[in-house]
């Protein structure tokens, strides 16, 4: 007989550089750097989706919708509503964002680039983020 999982036995589903999945079941990431592990949460109907977000934008590119800031909130937010969650019992939560390169001379790190697009796309779909470590 298979067991329930529980917070001390679950299998955890990887979400590697790029994926994203939606379910009840519990999920992971790791070696963020500089992406970001979005967490969206529906405190309602107990299910939840995660990315593995390697870039602020996609301009416009349909390939791994995971993969940017802009596409992996869109896709998160449709399976959700697809799986009958409501925006108004979401909320959300972020790791990741390092500068990997100290020396980097741009006006802002990818880390810092992806920090703020994922910020900026959660305000634009009403949706607060309850929890940071980035």
């Amino acid at each position: 007989m298979d067991e329930e999982p529980t917070r001390y036995n679950a299998k955890a589903i990887v979400i590697g550089i790029g994926d994203y999945h939606t379910g009840a079941e519990p999920m992971t990431s790791i070696g963020l750097g500089s992406c970001i592990g979005l967490i969206i949460h529906d405190t309602k109907l107990g299910i939840g989706g995660m990315a593995h977000i390697m870039l602020p934008e996609s301009g416009g590119k349909r390939d791994r919708l995971g993969k940017y800031a802009d596409t992996a909130i869109e896709i998160l937010l449709d399976e959700l509503r697809k799986k009958g969650s409501s925006p108004k019992t979401l909320q959300a939560k972020l790791v990741g964002g390092a500068q990997m390169f100290a020396n980097f001379s741009g006006n802002l790190s990818i880390g810092d680039r992806n920090i703020e697009a994922v910020r900026a796309k959660l305000k634009e779909n009403k949706i607060p983020i309850k929890g940071e470590d980035v």
